[in-house]
């Protein structure tokens, strides 16, 4: 029985697929099958070519400041990263210059979108980091790729877990780790969040607690004399949110048509589209949800032929 793994699409969050393949590793499943979208086709790659250990070390040491200098400035060749800083930590940490897909040990297959046909684009042979590339580039983040003869990006836009992908490759049993399951309406998380503290600002005052000037603000808001406006989302938390939609909404349609044997839906709603230092956060929840998992997995594995 050939095990195959989709990775799926989720920009920073996706440090938590390092945390399911470890903790599935340790229960003895190892895939013969890795296929990823975005994020999901890095790591995949790294898995494929045995440089996991030396990805995960990497992105620990990242911290918020040193993680800016991945970015550029101003808006250059159609992207926002800084193209050669991101090679070579790919080149060091995800699979060597000249490893090619179709010389892995394992099956790997990594997914993108047609700019041209809006179709999704397998990349199941030649340069792996060719393939990770044109996988990765979020419109907007990265430049598209020519690749293949072809112009390619973000394959989180047409197929954000490719479950279909591994059964195309051989497996016979998929198991699916979705990013985008729990998301929509998390933007709205820090609205409620401020609802609540006004709420405990509230009963301080009722408690005598607090400036005797904000006391005389929370009467008058509290009579309807004093309004408060909705705060207008960000720009960029707005196309995070949109990201968000689409990625779901897509992730729902294709799991129906072709549902994976298990699906490992990690918690990451706190953990924002760039913020890519939350490293530690993203694996240990992707390790706690295979923990959360492990009745499925175990019935699973009891069930199927060997």
């Amino acid at each position: 029985m050939k095990i195959g793994l989709a990775l799926g699409s989720g920009s920073a969050r996706g440090w938590a697929h390092i945390g399911v393949i470890q903790a599935l590793e340790e229960l003895g499943i190892r895939p013969d099958v890795v296929c990823g979208t975005s994020v999901g086709a890095l790591v995949g790659a790294a898995c494929a070519s045995g440089h996991l250990e030396r990805l995960e070390a990497r992105l620990r040491a990242l911290t918020r400041l040193n993680t800016a200098t991945y970015f550029t400035i101003g808006v250059t060749g159609g992207g926002l990263v800084n193209r050669e800083k991101l090679h070579a930590l790919f080149e060091e940490c995800v699979a060597d210059p000249d490893a090619a897909i179709e010389d892995l040990p394992v099956k790997y297959a990594a997914v993108a979108t047609d700019m041209e046909t809006g179709g999704e684009y397998w990349l199941r042979k030649g340069s792996v980091l060719q393939a990770v590339w044109a996988s990765i580039s979020l419109p907007g983040l990265f430049p598209p790729v020519h690749y293949h003869d072809r112009w390619l990006f973000d394959g989180g836009l047409v197929n954000p877990v490719p479950v279909s992908v591994c059964r195309a490759l051989g497996a016979d049993l998929v198991i699916a780790v979705n990013l985008n399951g729990e998301l929509v309406g998390r933007h709205n998380a820090a609205k409620r969040r401020r609802e609540r503290e006004k709420e405990r600002e509230k009963e301080k005052e009722r408690e005598g607690e607090g400036d005797f000037v904000e006391r005389i603000a929370a009467t008058i808001r509290q009579h309807g004399l004093l309004p408060e406006w909705p705060t207008r989302p960000s720009m960029f938390g707005t196309v995070a949110c949109a990201i968000d939609i689409v990625q779901d909404r897509i992730t729902r349609s294709r799991m129906a048509g072709d549902p994976p044997d298990a699906v490992l839906t990690p918690r990451l709603t706190h953990i924002g589209l760039l913020e890519f230092y939350k490293t530690e956060e993203a694996i240990e929840e992707g390790r706690a949800c295979v923990e959360r998992m492990r009745p499925v997995i175990d019935a699973l594995f009891s069930h199927s032929p060997s």
